[in-house]
């Protein structure tokens, strides 16, 4: 009986050093292929977020406005628009009524473009003549000008550099005293790059960019151009109604006081302020 009492605790010491080591053994190599899976996860790119959108609230817009570009400031909405033949305009524009306060035309060989406010001043873009106004923004008074290469579409600001567009997949970054070109970042969505940035406007650290006759918004990197999001507003064309004229996309305006966002769009007859919803 000593001898087979013996013989069956070897073996059960056998089978329970097998089984509790291997199950161990398992354990161990399930956590580490579990942390190299997410080593790898992690390493892996990340594509961008798509967005749809609510509209929290509809506000009247001139119809006749050829909108260019738009910026929200203290209550008040400042808008480029855009034709040849003295009837591109800078505009001064209640947000309530849509009712035009102050404007003012731009000679006609000139076509206004994109719009920012930098500190106390307005800045104006032009299509293809290669110059940018700046005005005083209370009184639209003339102060500078500048030049550039190339087209003019849309103008921001990141709070240290002004930020423009030119129609094409690339941003340029220029220093707002000498206006002098300072660098440039590709726009890519993966590895194709998006053309047609039009209207430009800087939110939370962000680029809000309109792509020229598509019902949509890239967010963009400042740092590296990389779409970070994309926002689809084609549903704002059945909240305008019946209308005859309405063309493309373009003009977003943000309230960093209250994080709001508005955009309308050419000769539209409404602006929204929307929220983002990700999908």
């Amino acid at each position: 009986m000593g001898l087979v009492r013996a013989v069956l605790v070897t073996v059960a010491a056998f089978v329970s050093l097998v089984c509790f080591g291997q199950t161990s053994y398992s354990a161990s190599g399930l956590l580490a292929a579990d942390s190299a899976k997410a080593e790898r996860a992690e390493s892996l790119p990340t594509g961008p977020t798509h967005y749809d959108i609510t509209i929290v609230k509809t506000y009247p817009h001139d119809p006749e406005a050829f909108t260019q570009g738009l910026v929200y400031s203290d209550g008040f909405l400042y808008e480029s628009t855009g034709a040849y033949q003295s009837a591109s305009t800078l505009r001064k524009v209640d947000l309530e009524t849509g009712k035009v306060l102050k404007d003012q035309t731009l000679p006609r060989q000139y076509f206004g473009e994109g719009l920012t406010l930098w500190r106390e001043t307005l800045i104006q873009l032009t299509w293809r003549s290669g110059i940018g106004f700046v005005y005083e923004r209370d009184t639209f008074q003339k102060v500078d000008e500048f030049q550039y290469k190339g087209e003019g579409w849309g103008i921001t600001h990141d709070g240290k550099s002004l930020v423009m567009s030119d129609g094409s997949a690339v941003l340029r970054f220029l220093d707002p005293e000498s206006y002098q070109e300072m660098r440039q970042v590709v726009v890519l969505d993966e590895h194709l790059p998006i053309r047609n940035l039009n209207e430009l406007e800087y939110i939370k650290g962000k680029i809000f960019a309109n792509i020229w006759q598509k019902d949509t918004i890239a967010m963009v990197s400042p740092e590296n151009g990389k779409v970070l999001g994309w926002i689809d507003l084609s549903s704002l064309r059945n909240a305008l109604g019946p209308v005859q004229k309405a063309d493309a996309l373009n003009g977003i305006a943000y309230d960093a006081v209250r994080d709001r966002i508005f955009v309308t769009g050419k000769l539209w007859p409404k602006l929204f302020e929307i929220k983002l919803v990700p999908r």
